[in-house]
């Protein structure tokens, strides 16, 4: 599978367990320079600043910037495309299982949690773009979801048919509840449901909430 000097210089980097800050010190390069490459904004660096970063990472220039090129020691890339990451943004909002603020889409992304490439294409077939890591707090999703769990959610995945969790403002905060259909209502409704039987289920229309996202996966601290 293709790289770009983005996937490259941030699995050599994480490979030789450093961070931008440390490359950027070591190879006498500003700290933009780093991370304006890693977050995909300087696709063309100079080829001063990439040669001194490139000795610091023990790996030829030419494989940063074209993939062609010597790396020492092992490549940060496996041989099975399993092996490739793709990084997903990190959205600072917290979904509270009961109440919370709005969700910004277009908001600056926070920092990434990396993911197998080919888990996030072939498994749950979304796209990278679309989707965001948040974490939820409260106790109205238990036990299905506890607080403080991380959760990705597919902001391509509006419909609440099928059934399933999702983020979302119910006009009142941002939650993350069980949503379905009501059949035959109108104007169209859902209904919200908490898995906690301490909070009853309420229905909203369609036209009150906004449906941020169907949660796809989610981890949890032991």
């Amino acid at each position: 599978m293709a790289t770009t000097l983005q996937d490259r210089l941030r699995a050599r980097i994480r490979q030789l367990g450093m961070n931008a800050a440390n490359v950027a010190a070591l190879a006498g390069v500003n700290r933009s320079f780093i991370y304006d490459i890693i977050r995909g904004r300087s696709l063309h660096p100079s080829l001063d600043g990439l040669q001194k970063v490139a000795e610091v990472l023990k790996v030829d220039w030419e494989w940063l910037q074209h993939g062609v090129g010597d790396v020492q020691g092992a490549s940060p890339f496996g041989d099975m495309p399993d092996d490739e990451f793709v990084g997903i943004a990190y959205a600072n909002a917290r979904p509270s299982m009961g109440g919370g603020a709005m969700l910004d889409e277009d908001a600056k992304p926070g920092r990434n949690f990396h993911f197998r490439r080919s888990w996030i294409k072939d498994r749950l077939k979304a796209a990278p773009s679309a989707l965001r890591v948040l974490h939820v707090e409260g106790d109205s999703m238990r036990p299905t979801l506890e607080d403080g769990d991380t959760v990705l959610v597919d902001m391509n995945q509006k419909s609440p048919v099928p059934p399933g969790i999702f983020v979302l403002h119910d006009g009142i905060g941002l939650v993350a509840k069980r949503l379905e259909h009501v059949p035959n209502s109108e104007p169209p409704a859902v209904r919200i449901i908490s898995d906690n039987g301490l909070y009853s289920p309420y229905e909203r229309t369609a036209g009150e909430v906004n449906i941020i996202g169907r949660i796809r996966w989610f981890a949890r601290e032991l």
